[in-house]
């Protein structure tokens, strides 16, 4: 979720994260996790930054174009709460399109590399 400020209402953060964050804490699907006191005010503006902690999301800064990304939560810092893949089409090895969503219902290993 990319963000202009680490305040966010809470529809709008349920809707980036699939996080609906309340006062008692933050649920998922049957998991909630509670959440320090002060991460949800009383005009449903979530604060971002404790929110991000408790739950393992990734936060990072780009001073330069003055926005923020809050990535997927993990609750244990080293797991994907879910193995599940987005949809991508890019070219193959010979140029022609190809989709990941070819693949459902298959395992797949996904080997990704850059020469930086």
């Amino acid at each position: 979720m990319i963000l202009d400020s680490l305040e966010v209402l809470a529809d709008r953060f349920l809707e980036g994260t699939g996080w609906d964050v309340k006062e008692r804490g933050a649920c998922r699907g049957e998991l909630c996790v509670p959440l320090p006191e002060g991460s949800l005010d009383a005009d449903g503006v979530v604060r971002v930054e404790p929110v991000a902690a408790t739950l393992g999301m990734p936060l990072v800064h780009d001073a330069d174009a003055g926005l923020w990304a809050v990535g997927p939560a993990t609750l244990g810092g080293r797991a994907l709460p879910t193995a599940a893949a987005p949809q991508v089409t890019l070219p193959d090895r010979d140029g022609n399109p190809f989709s990941t969503s070819s693949l459902a219902g298959r395992k797949v290993v996904l080997v990704a590399w850059a020469s930086w």
